[in-house]
This record gives structure tokens, C-alpha cells and sequence, in this order.
């Protein structure tokens, strides 16, 4: 992970890559396998692999191409899959032997079986429908737990029906399915504990399937964290609901307070309901982690005190800030590079803290700067007492996350080198949600 200038280890290490273990369950038994996470391993690029898989991010996509090439100077054929290449296969193909495009639930088996057959095609995609009820568990028995803070995560489903003009689901080889109940419930048991954390693109897309999983999960008394979008205002009963199974907090994409900006990236958000999404979630004491994006196409200098002001004032518990970045294969990439707006074609710069294109509102330093500047005032001593929590029992978890993870989480990092990290998770779910959160530790 390329780490933006508020980030450290802890964030590399937050949580499992669940697309690699879900390879192990794909993979057939006979089958030696080693799992590599770059973010707490080394790679052993001397290791006498018969077949190595690659998976990234657009950002690490320089990175997966020296490990590749170097394993291809030793004759070790690379297959590379994940977001970048399914959304960018074209620019990925040169520098691998076969590309998964798409998801490998339908491919993997054929691609060790070509691999083994030495009979590698340079590219597996399966174009027909994809049902959730192919989407395979990841293999939860070979993580590491105290190699992470947490281990407790799940996914009900992939993709997003929005396809806003910047994210990865504007892309028209990303899919959209749903997981069974069943299986999901399946996963939850497998984790042997009662926090977890939802990690779907957008845990609402269907609102009539999360009601339906929500009164699934209801006697199962979870602790439970998701990301959803602003439309969730629109389903208040489903709000309660998800407060009666146990939500905490959620990750929200407000994104912008400016509606022409939004409207530029055909993001459907309405900036003055926001402030009574904040109030409704507050009441029912739910904690919010508010996504915003800087540098869209009408975001002028005041756009940083704007949400600043805005933030502080709605008590909002925790920002997560973006550089606006068009990522290849997205419609705002086509877009800006038919504009010739885009400056910077360094994809290690591609991680939402750098600015690779030009702005038409605000001069780049100046997005760059006030970008940096607000997440220092917003995790701030002064601003995180003052948005702190009126519910009590929300008060631990904000602290921790606030003055532990942001404010002070290079320290905090830094004392993990001591002590395994599924530890500090563990005592950090104990302090925030009571001796209920876990109920057995492998």
C-alpha cells in the first residue's frame, strides 16, 4: 500500500486482503499454496513457486510489475487479477503472463489447470451473468489474527448500482450480485465473533435485501459497521432496523457540499438533506465516517473551511478526505483525458492524496495543501472535543478512533511493533463494545 500522509502501519494492517484467501478456497486441495500480504512480508522472489498470482490496486500497479518481472526472469509464469486490471486489462496485459478480468470464482480452476498444463492463455474472463451465490468465503482458517487489527470482516455483496463518474463502478467489466443469506450468515459464524464489519461497496444497494438479511441477523446480537450512501435518508425504517441488529457507525459517501459538483460526477446527493441525515443517524446513536472528495469541477479555495465548518458543526465522528483521482477505466478518466486535463500518468501517485490532474476551481497547490490542512484541523485536539459525542455510549469508540488511530497513530504504531496487533484490536473491540464483541479467539 502506497500510504497517504496521514496514514500509518495501522491502516496497512487493518484488516486482511480477502480476495487472496478467497483464491485459497477456490483452489483445489492438492495444491501447495503461500500467502503473501507485502503490507507486514516480505515477497520471496526467490521462492521456487510453479505459478504466482498477483492482485492490486491501481496504486501498487508499479510495484505488482517489478515483483512480476521478477519472477518472469526466472521462468515463473504471473497471473495477475483485482480492480486495476479488471478495469484496465489493456495496460495491465503487457506485464503478466494471463490477466483474471472479472471475478475468478468462474476462471481460477481453469487457470491452474492451463497453468499446470503449461497452456497459460493471456487472458480469463467469463462474460456470462454472475449470481452471488457463486461468490465464494474467503478462507477465514488461514488468517494470521495477530498479524491484524481485524479479522472480523464479511461482504454481502460487490459492486454498486450508482456508478458514480470516479469510483471503479462506473467500469463496465464491474459486476453487481448478491450474496445468499445463508452464506453470509455462514461467514459470520465462521469468525467467532460478534463485531463485524460489512466491507461492500455499498452494504444498501438493495434495500429490500438488507432489510431481509437485517431480520436474519437480528437474534444473533452483533456489533456490526457498514458503508452506505446518502439514499439511506430514504429509508428510515431501515435506519431502526439497523439499529435494533446492532449497527455502531456507518461510512458514508457525502463526498460534497456543492451540488454542481456533485452533479459533474452524476453523484446523486442532495447537500441539503445532509444536515438532517446527520441528526437522524445521531438520534438512533449512530456514529458517522464521512467521505469527501476535493478538487471536483466547481470546488473553489473556500471549499476546505466549507466542510470544515460543516463537519465540526454536525458533530461528524470521524472524515475520511480524497483527492478527486480518475482512476483508468472510470468515466471521469475518459473524460479528463479527452479534456487533456490529466498531468500526472505515475500510477503510484494514484492513491487520493496527490494531485495528477489540472483543476478548473482552485490552483493544485492549493488543493493539495488545504487537503493535507484539514485533516489536521479536523483530528485537531480542539475539534475532536468538539465533536464529540452527545450519546455516551458512543464516546469510547470515538476516542479511540479519534485520539488513538488518527491524532496519535504513529505512536500507537509504533508500540504495535511490540505487541501482535490482533492483540490491540481485540482490547480496543473490549473497550468499545464490552465483553459481548468476541466470543472465542483462534
Amino acid at each position: 500500500m502506497n500510504k497517504r500522509p496521514m496514514d500509518t502501519d495501522l491502516k496497512t494492517r487493518m484488516a486482511p486482503p480477502l480476495g487472496l484467501y478467497t483464491l485459497l478456497t477456490l483452489t483445489p486441495a492438492e495444491h501447495e499454496t503461500l500467502v503473501i500480504n507485502e503490507n507486514i512480508e516480505e515477497v520471496p522472489l526467490l521462492y521456487p513457486a510453479d505459478l504466482v498470482g498477483i492482485t492490486m490496486t491501481l496504486d501498487v500497479f508499479p510495484r505488482a510489475c517489478k515483483i512480476a518481472g521478477a519472477f518472469r526472469s526466472r521462468g515463473i509464469p504471473v497471473v495477475a487479477g483485482g480492480v486495476h486490471v479488471t478495469c484496465s486489462p489493456g495496460e495491465c496485459a503487457p506485464h503478466f503472463d494471463a490477466l483474471c478480468v472479472g471475478p475468478a470464482e468462474r476462471v481460477w480452476a481453469k487457470i491452474l489447470r492451463d497453468a499446470e498444463a503449461r497452456n497459460l492463455q493471456n487472458r480469463y474472463e467469463d462474460q456470462d451473468e454472475f449470481r452471488g451465490e457463486e461468490i465464494a468465503s474467503p478462507a477465514y482458517g488461514r488468517i494470521d489474527r495477530r498479524k491484524y487489527l481485524y479479522t472480523n470482516v464479511v461482504t454481502t455483496s460487490r459492486g454498486c448500482p450508482q456508478g458514480c463518474d470516479f469510483c471503479y463502478n462506473s467500469n463496465k467489466n464491474r459486476l453487481q450480485a448478491r450474496r445468499p443469506i445463508p452464506d453470509v450468515i455462514r461467514d459470520i459464524g465462521a469468525l467467532k465473533t460478534r463485531h463485524v464489519y460489512f466491507v461492500d461497496d455499498n452494504f444498501i444497494g438493495d434495500p429490500d435485501y438488507t432489510r431481509e438479511l437485517l431480520r436474519q441477523i437480528k437474534k444473533m446480537d452483533l456489533k456490526w459497521n457498514a458503508a452506505v450512501t446518502t439514499r439511506i435518508l430514504d429509508h428510515l425504517d431501515l435506519l431502526d432496523l439497523m439499529v435494533e441488529t446492532g449497527c455502531q457507525s456507518l461510512f458514508i459517501g457525502f463526498e460534497s457540499l456543492n451540488n454542481t459538483a456533485l452533479a459533474n460526477v452524476h453523484k446523486v446527493n442532495h447537500p441539503e438533506c445532509f444536515g438532517r441525515l446527520a441528526d437522524e443517524l445521531h438520534q438512533r446513536g449512530i456514529m458517522v465516517n464521512a467521505s469527501m472528495v476535493f478538487g471536483l469541477d466547481g470546488d473553489g479555495p473556500d471549499v476546505f473551511k466549507d466542510t470544515l465548518d460543516w463537519l465540526v458543526a454536525h458533530r461528524i465522528e470521524t472524515m475520511t478526505a480524497h483527492i478527486l483521482t480518475p482512476y483508468p477505466g472510470t468515466r471521469l478518466y475518459a473524460k479528463m483525458a479527452a479534456e487533456g486535463r490529466i498531468e500526472d500518468y505515475d500510477l503510484a501517485h494514484y492513491n487520493t492524496s496527490r494531485v495528477v490532474f489540472q483543476p478548473t476551481d482552485i490552483e493544485k497547490e492549493a488543493l493539495y495543501w488545504g487537503y493535507l490542512q484539514i485533516y489536521r484541523e479536523f483530528y485537531s485536539l480542539t475539534n475532536i472535543w468538539r465533536r464529540r459525542p452527545q450519546n455516551s455510549r458512543q464516546k469510547t469508540p470515538y476516542f479511540l478512533f479519534n485520539i488513538f488511530y488518527r491524532k496519535y497513530g504513529r505512536t500507537v504504531a509504533a508500540l504495535c511493533r511490540i505487541i501482535p496487533l490482533g492483540r490491540i484490536g481485540f482490547l480496543a473491540e473490549r473497550l468499545a463494545y464490552g465483553k459481548s464483541a468476541r466470543q472465542g479467539r483462534a
